[in-house]
């Protein structure tokens, strides 16, 4: 006689015969080996594009100047997001398991935490240098200096670095939710929630440095465009030869806040939907399906595969250097005072 009893499907757990094991959720193949080619590909892009721009400033005489001294801290950041930040999360989100231990659980937020905000604080320092050069062109040498860079780029990684090991690895980010935090705490997983005296000051430090980064691209832009109108002003009664160079310099004008503005929308998409969900969640008891997170979290990573491309692949110095860094030419006996500027109009 058959019994009519339904029988249960076994769950897939990440450690079988360990209580409170995560349950495992793997994808089929197909999805499987899309969604790894996908994220393993951002991840290489975010180092990979990000170290050409770190050797090409260090290497070469001619960028040895404060505003690439930030790009190449903030290429620095994205590049470590890409190598020790994205591989593991990569891995967490495909096999849906946390496979490296607790220790370095830890150790991963607290180094997701600071290399992210550390590219936010250099983006901020750029748009603040990028508005100095461009609303006070004659005095810029002297106010945005080699050493004032250096100083940004040395607060900029001691506040994001500060912030997240005193939040993440102390555990004070847990404190006042700790039962919340056990009922949704399994062996096998990695999140690092916050509670919502900390989501607070991470709101903060998000929106005080994007406010104030809008605030002043907007200043940019409008002064970059009366400056090409005043380059086009008087070109139009030079000479030819002059007219020539004229509009070179209105076309550059005009580019640089274009290229800007694309720098704050790709952050803003990046950021805005994940610091939102991060706040909500704080007030609603964490209640953001682990997919949803995962996506909001790797919109942030894609910030840093994005930004060699917005703050160096534009440049034509930079395509130079990446050229002489692949062929090898970089390793030669005087290579770091090639010219990579074939017109001054192109120096920026």
């Amino acid at each position: 006689m058959s019994s009519n009893v339904p029988q249960t499907e076994a769950v897939a757990l990440c450690y079988e015969n360990v209580i409170g094991a995560c349950v495992e959720a793997p994808y089929s193949p197909g999805p499987r080996a899309v969604l790894s080619a996908v994220l393993g590909f951002g991840a290489a892009l975010a180092a990979c594009g990000s170290l050409p721009v770190v050797v090409a400033i260090l290497r070469f005489q001619q960028l040895h100047a404060p505003t690439n001294l930030l790009l190449a801290s903030l290429a620095g950041a994205d590049c470590l997001v890409g190598v020790t930040v994205m591989p593991f999360s990569a891995l967490r989100t495909v096999e849906s398991c946390w496979d490296f231990g607790e220790s370095y659980c830890k150790f991963h937020t607290c180094f997701d935490t600071s290399f992210c905000f550390a590219s936010l604080f250099h983006l901020c320092c750029i748009s603040v240098d990028r508005y100095i050069a461009v609303t006070d062109p004659l005095s810029y040498p002297t106010k945005f200096t080699l050493s004032v860079s250096g100083l940004c780029s040395l607060l900029s990684w001691f506040f994001s670095v500060t912030y997240s090991f005193s939040i993440f690895y102390t555990g004070n980010n847990e404190e006042g939710i700790e039962e919340l935090v056990v009922a949704l705490t399994c062996v096998g997983g990695c999140q690092a929630p916050l509670n919502q005296k900390w989501v607070l000051l991470c709101f903060l430090l998000f929106f005080v440095p994007t406010v104030a980064m809008v605030f002043i691209y907007g200043k940019i832009f409008l002064a970059a465009k009366h400056q090409a109108w005043k380059i086009e002003s008087t070109a139009s009664r030079a000479q030819s030869s002059s007219e020539s160079y004229g509009e070179r310099v209105a076309k550059r004008e005009r580019k640089a806040p274009e290229t800007l503005g694309i720098a704050v929308e790709a952050f803003l998409v990046s950021w805005l939907p994940y610091i939102i969900d991060a706040v909500i969640d704080a007030y609603m008891n964490f209640i953001t399906p682990p997919y949803v997170y995962e996506i909001l979290v790797w919109c942030v990573y894609c910030n840093s595969a994005v930004n060699p491309l917005i703050y160096a692949f534009f440049y034509p110095w930079f395509r130079k250097a990446v050229k002489l860094i692949v062929s090898g030419k970089v390793l030669r006996s005087g290579s770091s005072t090639i010219n990579l500027f074939s017109e001054e109009a192109d120096i920026d």
